[in-house]
């Protein structure tokens, strides 16, 4: 049914969210009425994503599939993921893994690259109304020189989401540099002005950011405080909530913003095993991740941690974490801790990065 929802119906909707927003009206996940609450689960806890108004499945999907080839078998050749997309066990398998998704009350999956986008539209066909839908399709976007004014940004959404098939998103949060310092102020204008128009003509009900550089995410949200409403950066196991007002978290406070965290798991860095079933590390690698959920989640800034589930039963997985007592205890903290130890010092060149995420 969802899918036959016009862009007019949801301005229309996201107007009276707003209303409501404006007019003090609160939403919590314990205010909030579990009817409201999309694709509802008693099993799974819902956190207000700011003045989105959206409550959001605090476990949520991401859109990678790293590892998957442990899963539905073959190689990772070059290119792999452009073809990986036709490939019937590829698509098997996401359609599983979103079907347990659903069943488990998760309600929001974020897709940041075209082989994403696609692979998440065509395994939510015919039941969009279970899930939100986080768009970036970054190619597109503001981290190619080509795509930074206002006008291309349009074009690529239209080019992007008319491949895909979606009437319209929930979240087009922009992708901005990984060093998003590096972009001039007239490139950052520009790409408001493409989220505000994306906003005004329904493509996508809220709109924000991703960058993985603090300081400037900061500046842009205080500068452009009314139409910035979801960001998204990286928040590991590692990460450490700065509460002052030097700290992302006191700017994302004052203005009511969502915030999505990304590699919770550190690109894979905090397991032993390779993902497969059997790995002799199985077992001990999903009460890691357990672990990990589960100290981001006793964070209640972040919204929800998006993981790249590649399985019905890393979902299954991830789920528990929900349920599992949220403090860790001494000996797990321990383990965790070695863990997360181990995962800082064997990050892959290219994700070095992560660590200046150690403090947000």
């Amino acid at each position: 049914m969802a899918d036959k929802l016009t862009r007019r119906q949801f301005m229309r909707d996201s107007a009276i969210a707003g209303a409501a927003i404006g007019a003090g009206i609160g939403f919590s996940a314990g205010a909030a009425e579990t009817g409201k609450i999309l694709n509802y689960n008693p099993d799974m806890e819902y956190r207000r994503c700011g003045r989105t108004g959206m409550m959001i499945s605090a476990l949520s999907l991401g859109g990678h599939w790293k590892r998957l080839v442990k899963i539905i078998g073959g190689s990772e050749p070059e290119g792999w993921m452009t073809t990986a997309i036709d490939n019937p066990k590829f698509q098997k398998n996401r359609h599983d893994v979103v079907t347990r998704c659903i069943e488990r009350g998760i309600n929001y999956v974020d897709a940041c690259c075209r082989e994403e986008i696609l692979a998440y539209a065509k395994a939510l066909k015919g039941r969009r109304d279970k899930m939100f839908f986080g768009y970036s399709w970054h190619i597109l976007e503001s981290r190619f020189e080509e795509w930074r004014s206002a006008k291309k940004l349009q074009q690529g959404l239209d080019e992007g989401m008319k491949e895909a098939g979606l009437e319209y998103v929930d979240i087009w949060r922009i992708s901005l540099l990984t060093d998003s310092i590096r972009h001039t102020e007239a490139e950052v204008e520009e790409a408001v002005k493409a989220l505000d128009w994306a906003k005004k003509t329904g493509r996508a009900r809220f709109i924000g950011f991703s960058s993985h550089h603090r300081p400037h995410l900061k500046k842009i949200i205080e500068k452009h405080s009314e139409q910035i409403e979801v960001i998204l950066t990286p928040y590991t196991a590692n990460s450490k909530l700065v509460t002052d007002e030097s700290g992302l978290w006191a700017t994302l406070k004052k203005y009511d913003v969502g915030w999505f965290g990304i590699k919770p798991f550190a690109s894979n860095s905090l397991f032993r095993g390779d993902s497969s079933p059997d790995s002799p590390h199985f077992a001990q690698d999903n009460k890691i991740a357990r672990l990990a959920l589960r100290r981001i989640l006793c964070n209640p800034a972040i919204t929800a941690p998006i993981a790249g589930l590649i399985s019905v039963q890393q979902v299954d997985n991830a789920a528990l974490a929900v349920k599992e007592r949220r403090e860790l205890d001494v000996k797990e903290r321990a383990e965790l801790d070695e863990a997360a130890e181990r995962a800082w010092a064997s990050l892959p060149p290219n994700y070095q990065w992560l660590k200046n995420w150690e403090y947000v």
